[in-house]
């Protein structure tokens, strides 16, 4: 393991660091496993030296965003933990409207830097909710309903296959049948699961109210994303 810990440019948890505990924890605390090791990536080349480790030494992987997912996925026993959570760059387009999120994103991430330039796109009810998680699982938001699902507003994404190679997911993602672009991977689909590091979102100019000190709707406001973009 000592090349691969040398290859790795973000943090290495092994369960003798002291930090062990507290990294292993998912959002779900009934869920209590303990991983071989987190890997805390820096970027898209960790990703793909912890894939290909994994792979060569038949250990199973975890794909870990915002760590909500209910059965645990974002863990595992004995395995790699891939946590993307140091991965957070948002990159805004708004002429576009557009934006690049990567991998380690949560919604409330992707709030605070689209709503200076008036943008939303349907994303989750919790901010703290990982971006890879919600929007490959579907994704039913506050704008749901006049603008579709997290998925429907997915453009493209880059992402690290199990083979251990960087591709390009592009428009109409449908037509990577039996693929799924994971934020967490679940058993069934590791061997063939690709983990993406980036994606480009599609957002739609709505009007907005931010208030970060207040409950919802308590600023007497009637825009629909007073809720959506409110701190938690």
């Amino acid at each position: 393991m000592d090349d691969f810990l040398g290859a790795i440019e973000g943090k290495v948890i092994r369960p003798e660091d002291a930090e062990y505990e507290s990294a292993r924890r998912v959002y779900n605390a009934d869920i209590d496993r303990r991983p071989l090791a987190i890997i805390q990536c820096a970027g898209a080349a960790d990703v793909v030296h912890a894939v290909n480790y994994a792979r060569e030494n038949k250990l199973p992987i975890a794909v870990r965003g915002g760590g909500h997912s209910a059965p645990g996925f974002g863990t595992c026993d004995g395995g790699l933990v891939i946590d993307l959570s140091r991965i957070r760059g948002v990159r805004v387009d708004p002429e576009h409207r557009t934006a690049m999120v990567e991998g380690g994103c949560t919604w409330g991430d992707v709030d605070r830097a689209t709503h200076a330039f008036g943008l939303a796109t349907p994303g989750g009810l919790i901010s703290t909710t990982g971006v890879g998680g919600l929007t490959t699982g579907g994704g039913f938001g506050y704008l749901s309903r006049r603008y579709g699902l997290a998925c429907d507003n997915l453009i493209s994404a880059d992402i690290v296959t199990a083979d251990g190679k960087i591709r390009t997911a592009p428009s109409g993602m449908r037509t990577f049948s039996g693929l799924s672009v994971a934020g967490a991977a679940t058993s069934e689909s590791r061997s063939r699961s690709i983990f993406a590091c980036t994606r480009l979102l599609n957002f739609t100019p709505v009007p907005f109210c931010i208030d970060w000190s207040k409950p919802p709707r308590s600023c007497g406001c009637s825009t629909i994303l007073c809720v959506t973009l409110r701190a938690r």
